[in-house]
């Protein structure tokens, strides 16, 4: 994974369509930004904002730590929160907010391999699930707020993870049928590779696939008290994003709406996993829009979604460009070590 000009044209794009719509937000709203209002934003809150933005990263780098702590790999905090902040980047250029998956295995697959590595990112997007279907109808129930799209979101959402659940059962619950998968890949790749290199590539894929189903049983063989804390990390994450909106309304003087920016927060997350546009861009400040104008005043509005991507979506870009860079010239994706 690398800072290529294909990277760099796509964090443009999405760049260009977060301001664009940014714009259109601000002109339909007929906002016009002054320094009396900069001026009267309580700069305290908006640190807070960013503050919880930081804990974002925190918690999921603990959690990515512990889950691969749980196979007996160390992963020091510095590393996970690297690997965490790097991912961010791929996933703000890559359409939907998943993006960021690959560069997390092959930082994470330096200390230990591929198939473990796989486990560990589709064990935190299994957790995010857990966390986020039952937390979402929870909100809807006692906000009453977005009833009608946040059951067909949460729904739908619920769906797609029961079909993905039985591919994955099914694939990898004995050893013979991850074999067959392993062939049929193969299968695939010769029409495309020459039939030595597709051999080779074979013999890599069946025994990252066996690795990965190893390490995707032990994992779901782990102790209640061990799950109930990648629970409570994953719990803290999310909140600790979801909180910005309020952090923000606050800046600028108006009511948190805790409740209804929860509720508000929990729908958007989902709907941003749908691949369209880089980074979500969009199609996250249009959802923003849409639920917030319930209950943001119309001349809050447009500052409200601008300041939330700027600190959720703008800094993910630059930070996350910095510290990629810093990891292309250091030896964290040469060395096989475990450690830093």
């Amino acid at each position: 994974m690398e800072v290529n000009k294909k990277s760099l044209k796509a964090a443009i794009i999405g760049i260009l369509i977060s301001l664009i719509s940014i714009a259109v937000i601000f002109k339909l709203t007929k906002i016009v930004v002054t320094w009396e209002m900069i001026l009267h934003v309580d700069w305290r809150f908006l640190a807070l904002a960013f503050i919880l933005h930081f804990f974002f990263w925190l918690f999921w780098a603990l959690r990515l730590k512990f889950l691969a702590f749980l196979l007996n790999t160390t992963l020091s905090l510095k590393y996970a929160l690297e690997t965490t902040i790097a991912s961010t980047f791929f996933a703000a250029i890559t359409p939907s907010s998943v993006g960021g998956e690959p560069m997390r295995v092959k930082m994470v697959a330096a200390r230990m391999g591929i198939g473990p590595a796989s486990a560990v990112v589709l064990a935190e997007r299994l957790f995010d699930a857990i966390f986020l279907i039952p937390a979402l109808l929870f909100f809807l129930v006692i906000s009453g707020f977005a009833m009608k799209l946040g059951v067909t979101v949460g729904l739908s959402f619920f769906i797609f993870l029961f079909f993905s659940l039985f591919f994955f059962y099914y694939t990898f619950k004995t050893p013979e049928n991850t074999d067959r998968f392993a062939f049929k890949l193969d299968r695939f790749l010769r029409r495309f590779i020459s039939a030595r290199k597709a051999e080779k590539v074979l013999e890599v894929v069946r025994r990252e696939l066996r690795r990965f189903r190893n390490a995707a049983i032990d994992l779901t063989t782990r102790s209640p008290c061990q799950i109930a804390i990648v629970m409570l990390l994953t719990a803290l994450m999310w909140f600790s994003g979801f909180l910005i909106p309020s952090m923000i309304l606050m800046a600028l003087r108006l009511e948190p709406a805790f409740l209804l920016s929860l509720t508000s927060q929990f729908i958007l997350v989902i709907v941003t996993l749908v691949p369209l546009t880089p980074g979500a861009s969009g199609i996250a400040e249009a959802g923003m829009v849409s639920l917030y104008s319930h209950f943001v005043p119309l001349h809050a509005l447009g500052l409200l979604v601008a300041l939330w991507r700027i600190i959720t979506y703008y800094t993910n870009l630059i930070v996350g460009l910095l510290v990629t860079i810093l990891l292309l010239r250091s030896t964290y994706l040469k060395d096989n070590h475990q450690g830093d």
